[in-house]
């Protein structure tokens, strides 16, 4: 499967130099869409919402956000909160149980296993993830200085 396309701003931040991507290609500017954070929904779980709290801000400063987003976002913090309870499900229950056949792997392992690949899934849409972190501070270090005439 080949890799998802990434939306212009961020493939900008991790480019080499003004206007240019990653391999030095030049980045067209993506549609026109007002660059504003979505509105929480307001169904969101109690663990989903303070994921959105803790995320939009910073995504926000990039200019990655668009009001479009938000159900591509609420899919994220509601598959984080999934993780999350199967994680403490597993925590507090353990890793087995104990059934007619024996003992057999916990079911919130597997829901805990398929949630996480769910949230890397959609935070690699949005640059969350500690590969893209390290991609966008790369970046960063080849935005030109305002204080430097030569930049």
């Amino acid at each position: 499967m080949g890799r998802t396309a990434q939306p212009a701003a961020l493939r900008l931040i991790k480019g080499r130099g003004p206007g240019k991507d990653s391999a030095g290609r030049e980045v067209k500017p993506g549609p026109a869409f007002k660059r504003l954070p979505p509105e929480a929904p307001e169904w969101l779980s109690e663990e989903a919402a303070a994921e959105w709290a803790r995320v939009v801000p910073g995504l926000a400063r990039l200019d990655l956000l668009k009001p479009e987003d938000r159900a591509a976002l609420a899919a994220y913090c509601e598959a984080w909160a999934a993780f999350r309870a199967a994680t403490e499900t597993v925590q507090r229950e353990g890793l087995t149980i104990e059934a007619k056949q024996g003992m057999l792997p916990h079911p919130a392992v597997g829901m805990a296993r398929a949630a996480g690949r769910e949230v890397r899934a959609w935070a690699a849409h949005f640059g969350l993830t500690p590969s893209t972190e390290q991609a966008l501070a790369r970046g960063s270090e080849n935005e030109p200085d305002p204080d430097n005439p030569f930049g």
